[in-house]
């Protein structure tokens, strides 16, 4: 995944004696650490958290708050990922953090689950009554009703900017942008956007067309899942 953190080792020498060790002993006692090996799952954890602070930091102009997470692949799991970053960025900072999930709608929702009318004009209710608390500064928002409305654009804008009054930061996780306009659509209304590429099975010529649909909207960054084995950076640079 394309977003790259994690001692220290003592030593101690006892019964030294006044007279010099064998060549093949000092060799021996001076060798190197064998290099452990590469470990995807440390790996991905590093590549989120400099995610989260490159995306994140205070020093990006303009700052991002509120940001679109899609995939190219209808496979991929955004969801997860999504949780991942809110989950550090909860971390990082002492601030209010939502995660969204706008993937798709369930048939759970549909028969009346938990989820609520972000196209009404009548909702007065908080969306953050109708979220999760997750744990500490972090919350989980159940996807927006799919019924259909001719307002679509002004309410995922109003839908939006109630989401910032709410919560510092915002994290959304949309459809893959391959089979819906949505990522499309909310990401004109967020701070941006970031794709997510399966090494598996993202073509190239796939993801410069999403990436040329785009338009005006700001393309904050790329994350690769499916990763088996490390990739030079020459390599992953060209995605």
């Amino acid at each position: 995944m394309r977003a790259g953190v994690l001692s220290s080792e003592s030593w101690s020498f006892a019964g030294a004696r006044p007279i010099a060790e064998p060549k093949e002993t000092v060799l021996k006692q001076y060798a190197p650490p064998t290099p452990t090996a590469w470990n995807k799952e440390t790996f991905a954890d590093e590549q989120i958290r400099g995610l989260v602070r490159r995306i994140f930091s205070p020093g990006l102009d303009p700052p991002v708050q509120q940001v679109v997470f899609s995939s190219v692949e209808p496979e991929t799991d955004v969801r997860s990922l999504c949780t991942w970053v809110g989950d550090v960025l909860a971390q990082e900072k002492p601030a209010e953090i939502a995660v969204i999930d706008e993937t798709e709608v369930s048939l759970e929702r549909r028969s009346g689950g938990r989820d609520f009318d972000a196209h009404s004009q009548h909702r007065t209710t908080p969306i953050r009554q109708f979220a999760t608390h997750i744990h500490r500064n972090m919350w989980w928002v159940p996807p927006r009703s799919s019924s259909p409305d001719s307002s679509h654009r002004s309410s995922l804008s109003a839908y939006m900017a109630e989401l910032r009054r709410e919560f510092e930061y915002s994290i959304v996780a949309a459809p893959a942008s391959t089979v819906s306009s949505l990522a499309l659509e909310l990401a004109r209304f967020a701070d941006g956007i970031i794709l997510v590429l399966s090494a598996r099975h993202t073509r190239r010529v796939t993801a410069l067309k999403v990436k040329n649909a785009l338009g005006r909207v700001r393309l904050l960054g790329t994350v690769l899942g499916d990763r088996e084995f490390p990739m030079p950076t020459s390599i992953y640079r060209r995605l």
